[in-house]
């Protein structure tokens, strides 16, 4: 199994101005396992195919992870954000299932 330390990107909101609310993606470190890694070619019809992986991260959940895993975004691999798919909570960790790659929208 394959060691992982990267950021994971949290959807938050913040107050820029009393009364002006706006959502950001900011990233917190965490280190743990890479526990599948694996990756496909997905056909949409365009010129070049999609990449998809399934990979399957095992991060240490600190109290922050553990109350926010629902705002959970991205996760950085390999210096790539890939979407996060769906997180499972078994703690004291957090299994994050990877997907697309991320499209940061400037939220």
């Amino acid at each position: 199994m394959a060691k992982y330390y990267g950021a994971i990107g949290y959807n938050e909101s913040i107050e820029k101005r009393p009364g002006v609310w706006v959502e950001e993606v900011i990233p917190h470190n965490y280190s743990g396992d890479l526990i599948r890694d694996t990756r496909r070619l997905q056909n949409s019809g365009q010129v070049n195919d999609n990449i998809t992986v399934s990979n399957i991260v095992s991060i240490v959940a600190d109290p922050y992870a553990e109350e926010n895993y629902y705002n959970i975004r991205y996760a950085v691999l390999r210096g790539v954000k890939w979407k996060v798919m769906n997180v499972e909570v078994i703690y004291p960790r957090l299994l994050l299932t990877l997907g697309g790659l991320y499209v940061d929208t400037g939220a």
